[in-house]
């Protein structure tokens, strides 16, 4: 039988005393050695980096959804890392941001040390971890994509352009000013769009949109 695989951590937690807690908790764990932990910073994210973990625990949720992208560039500067959250609220929404970004870990913040540590060694296997209570979301989002894939077919080739600028952000003036067209056509056009689709507003439809292109749904 092989030996089961070590999972090296490192604690990228911004509250001290978690870090300190976690620590102690997680090295008496024989699969589990943490290699490093500290608060985010630029230098830190380049001495995680050095450290080469396989797992990457995160007690801030605005570190990933902020301007740092800090998931994704982890996951380019270190093949195969997985990032954990813990300490994190029951929120579908930001939890499926979450898993957007790339986590694959998502501890609560009402969750035992046993629970935390279970977490990381099942996500170094190769195992996605959620609590029960979020995983219907997963069911959802991915039903509600097929649905919006479905609609995302029926928009029409100039709505597909539109599509094609609103995935760069751009505005409804600048829009019309790349296809020459008024603002208020452009305003209605994309009207359109959200309640052909059924998004609730032009982020909606774009991360949609995309989801389904990444599945191979919407040509």
């Amino acid at each position: 039988m092989e030996p089961k695989r070590i999972a090296k951590v490192f604690l990228l937690a911004e509250n001290r005393l978690l870090r300190e807690a976690l620590i102690r908790i997680l090295a008496k764990k024989s699969d589990i050695r943490v290699v490093g932990a500290a608060a985010h910073s630029p230098a830190t994210r380049e001495k995680i980096i050095a450290t080469h973990p396989n797992i990457v625990l995160l007690d801030s949720i605005d570190l990933v959804f902020s301007d740092v992208k800090l998931v994704s560039t982890l996951h380019l500067a270190i093949p195969g890392v997985r990032v954990v959250m813990v300490d994190m609220e029951l929120d579908e929404g930001k939890f499926l941001r979450a898993v957007r970004e790339g986590v694959v870990g998502y501890v609560l913040k009402d969750a035992s040390a046993t629970e935390v540590g279970a977490t990381i060694s099942a996500v170094a296997d190769g195992e996605a971890v959620c609590p029960p209570a979020l995983s219907m979301a997963l069911f959802r989002c991915v039903a509600q994509n097929r649905i919006l894939g479905d609609s995302c077919r029926m928009l029409s080739r100039r709505e597909q352009e539109l599509m094609t600028l609103l995935r760069e952000r751009l505005t409804n003036k600048e829009i019309a000013a790349r296809l020459n067209l008024s603002e208020q056509t452009v305003k209605n056009h994309v009207h359109r769009m959200l309640k052909k689709v059924g998004a609730p507003d032009r982020l909606a439809i774009v991360e949609r949109y995309q989801v389904q292109s990444l599945s191979g749904g919407t040509a």
